[in-house]
């Protein structure tokens, strides 16, 4: 398996086409490090379209988005289906008809593979989340297997953390004093 990249490495440049909308002539858009430079961002995989653990999780960071935008981040999901795929995922599942967020097509698995984050044997992204800073900067890593959702709060509670600047200790929740 490939070496994950993590804490403190740059996230890769890229530049992939995704669903951004369902409506008609504005559904599709290109998408780069550039949509995220100078903001914190939260970059989140799924495997694949058209399964069931993943559109539990896709709802969930949608529901959570106001969460993300009053922190400053801009939230991304990631699969390697096409941006056709995500469109037709989105007109057929009710939890996902209004995504707030852009569905990134990695249909050749080139940024999935520059994290290291493709199942040895499924060759589909492992669940993971990458919370990048406003330099690009990697600064949390979580990778889940393909069969395990992954917690959407834990997600928040640790970019307040990190937003902080500060040492904060086991189970810290904004709001509480730091080290």
């Amino acid at each position: 398996m490939a070496r994950y990249l993590g804490v403190g490495e740059k996230f890769p440049e890229f530049k992939l086409k995704a669903c951004v909308s369902r409506e008609k002539g504005k559904e599709f858009g290109d998408i780069n490090n550039a949509n995220f430079k100078g903001s914190w961002a939260v970059m989140f995989f799924w495997p694949l379209d058209f399964t069931f653990v993943c559109p539990t999780e896709i709802a969930e960071f949608n529901k959570a988005q106001k969460d993300f935008q009053s922190r400053e981040a801009k939230l991304f999901g990631i699969s390697c289906d096409s941006e056709f795929v995500h469109l037709a995922w989105r007109n057929n599942h009710d939890d996902l008809k209004n995504l707030s967020f852009p569905m990134i097509a990695d249909y050749n698995k080139s940024l999935s593979q520059d994290l290291g984050i493709l199942h040895p044997e499924v060759g589909a992204p492992l669940r993971a989340t990458y919370i990048v800073d406003p330099d690009g900067i990697i600064r949390w890593v979580s990778v889940n297997d393909l069969s395990v959702g992954r917690n959407v709060k834990e997600v928040v509670r640790t970019l307040d953390a990190l937003q902080t600047d500060e040492l904060c200790p086991c189970n810290w929740e904004k709001g509480q004093a730091t080290l």
